[in-house]
């Protein structure tokens, strides 16, 4: 089944919305909350432990990047 939507009904829409658009640098800049009251985020157990090994592997890969370009380089010798 298809809709029809006269000609003159659309332009009536069209004329009916305008816009005013403002550019981020020229708006008035927001009012900022307090920070009072902001502290540590309660984690439960799982997801401590899942950040944890998540930042021991993010360290042991950057271990290991340093690791090849020195090698690489001939720091440790042939």
């Amino acid at each position: 089944m298809a809709t029809i939507i006269r000609d003159d009904k659309v332009q009536a829409r069209k004329e009916e919305q305008v816009f005013q658009v403002v550019h981020p640098l020229d708006d008035a800049p927001e009012t900022k909350v307090s920070l009072d009251g902001l502290g540590l985020m309660p984690m439960k157990a799982g997801v401590r432990i899942s950040l944890f090994t998540l930042r021991a592997y993010l360290i042991l890969m950057m271990i290991m990047v340093l690791y090849s370009v020195l090698h690489q380089a001939g720091v440790f010798g042939r």
